[in-house]
């Protein structure tokens, strides 16, 4: 039990640094100006994107080689589904009322 223990801490904490990895970098980047900003809009995505697989992977423990890993990225995939429906559907909406206006 112990060992189960200090595994999920030490999972903790590499998923904290490489959290505050994938943050700081893309701080310096755009704080110092250093790069042209179409490199630095990716650097940026890239790393929100990578950061997005961390979170999931050390805080929310979606592995997918179990049973209940697997069922939980089906829900996971099905919220996040959802969810887009009802963005583009507010969206859609918002912009044909918008069009739709008279002034």
């Amino acid at each position: 039990m112990d060992q189960h223990l200090e595994t999920g801490a030490s999972d903790y904490v590499k998923g904290f640094v490489a959290s505050l990895i994938l943050t700081v970098i893309p701080f310096y980047f755009v704080w110092t100006q250093s790069l042209p900003d179409t490199t630095t809009y990716v650097l940026l995505f890239g790393c929100a994107l990578v950061q997005i697989f961390v979170h999931f992977k050390y805080f929310l423990h979606m592995e997918v080689k179990t049973s209940d890993g697997r069922w939980n990225l089906v829900s996971l995939m099905f919220t996040a589904i959802v969810v887009l429906i009802l963005i583009a559907g507010s969206v859609w909406i918002i912009y044909n009322m918008n069009v739709n206006m008279k002034l």
